[in-house]
């Protein structure tokens, strides 16, 4: 892979395993990464080169800064895209952190023949309005930040939205996937004015970024 450019980027990284994998990407397009992997409390690190700044923020944060434009592009999972529903570039999917956004509940659960209003508990406000609302159910959400299985558990909601990988958890607790909402897979955001303006060196670090992406699927 070339070396990119030296330029003023500024790369905004989900704290967490997506990081650690969008650091490796990231090296083999070229970029020393070295001082990334170093424990420290600063908030701004730059690349071995000094070629680009790096954030570490919250998942959920990633796409606003990418959208203020104080990160010009950034790494994170399609759940989170579609519940902040901001303006940005989608250039790249990364093809990792397979899973999938689903409804749970009790196995056998028949949501659409409830008598009172389905009650549903989510992280994914956004996402679970907007599926309900086009199948023409009429929802209660009640937002959860996390283990929300325990909702239907203690009777708290009727389902879940949630994210599904492996289903180990729901099944532990007596929950099946009861229908599936849409793939999910992590991505590249790009900030819209950036591209423009710094696209001598963002066009083609998306090209390489989507060879790297290519070339792990053939192994």
């Amino acid at each position: 892979m070339k070396n990119i450019k030296k330029t003023n980027i500024t790369v905004a990284l989900p704290k967490g395993r997506l990081a650690d994998k969008a650091i490796a990407i990231l090296e083999k397009c070229g970029l020393d990464c070295s001082t990334l992997k170093i424990y420290t409390r600063q908030l701004i690190l730059q690349d071995g080169k000094k070629s680009m700044n790096f954030i570490f923020v919250k998942p959920s944060d990633v796409p606003t800064y990418v959208e203020r434009g104080s990160a010009d592009f950034g790494f994170v999972g399609k759940d989170t895209l579609l519940e902040e529903n901001k303006d940005i570039y989608e250039p790249v999917d990364l093809k990792m952190g397979a899973c999938y956004m689903a409804v749970a509940g009790y196995p056998n659960f028949n949501y659409e023949k409830l008598a009172h209003k389905l009650c549903v508990a989510t992280k994914y406000v956004r996402i679970a309005k907007e599926y309900f609302n086009k199948k023409g159910i009429d929802v209660d959400i009640i937002k959860l930040n996390g283990s929300v299985e325990l909702g239907p558990l203690i009777g708290l909601s009727d389902v879940i939205v949630d994210l599904v990988e492996s289903g180990k958890t729901l099944e532990a607790n007596g929950l099946v996937p009861l229908e599936k909402i849409c793939e999910i897979t992590a991505r590249m955001i790009v900030n819209k004015v950036s591209l423009k303006t710094k696209g001598e060196v963002l066009t083609p670090l998306i090209a390489q970024i989507k060879s790297v992406v290519n070339e792990g699927g053939k192994k």
